[in-house]
């Protein structure tokens, strides 16, 4: 979760607005929603949203996307089940309505702005990556790979294939697509 310096803030106020983003960008999409409106249906001043998110962008991309990285840790002791678990929150997020609302709009803004794409990765992706590293530290400490494995490039390309297929193509989101994203990957980095 995004947070800055000063007085802790409101878990409740957090989630509302988090909430209110979310209902408003599948209501009215991604270009109509107003930081404004968010505030209004979340019961909070504008002021409360500026100091947890630089703008819309920010506060779309934590409402709509950030909420895989906060579910346990999967430990089913191989890699495949593992990976399989995570792909599972991806395609559950990326298949969700505000999900498709959002990912037009939010793609332009961080086409335009690399200091919000930088920011995304640094802040936001930090914490999928944690989650990874510790995935494939476990299954390097069981034998099943090697432990340099090039943990960006494989959270670009499970989260990039999930985007792809379900939120850009909008291909079916079959119950063996995770087990078959995460297959691709676990094979292409030569498990053992």
């Amino acid at each position: 979760m995004h947070t800055l310096q000063g007085r802790p803030r409101d878990a409740r106020t957090h989630a509302a607005i988090l909430s209110a983003t979310v209902a408003l960008v599948v209501e009215a999409g991604y270009g109509a929603l107003a930081i404004g409106g968010v505030a209004s249906r979340a019961g909070v001043g504008k002021d409360a949203i500026y100091r947890r998110f630089s703008g819309k962008p920010e506060l779309v991309y934590e409402a709509v996307f950030a909420s895989v990285d906060m579910a346990p840790i999967p430990n089913t002791n191989t890699l495949i089940g593992d990976v399989t678990i995570l792909v599972e929150g991806l395609v559950a997020e990326f298949a969700a309505p505000a999900a498709a609302a959002a990912l037009p709009g939010l793609l332009a803004d961080f086409a335009a702005q690399p200091a919000l794409r930088m920011r995304i990765r640094e802040d936001f992706l930090a914490a999928a990556k944690a989650r990874l590293v510790e995935v494939f530290d476990r299954a390097a400490a069981r034998g099943e790979l090697a432990s340099d494995v090039p943990i960006d490039l494989i959270l670009d390309s499970l989260a990039g294939s999930v985007l792809f297929h379900v939120g850009l193509i909008g291909g079916p989101v079959t119950p063996e697509l995770a087990g078959h994203l995460a297959a691709m990957v676990v094979t292409g980095i030569q498990t053992r």
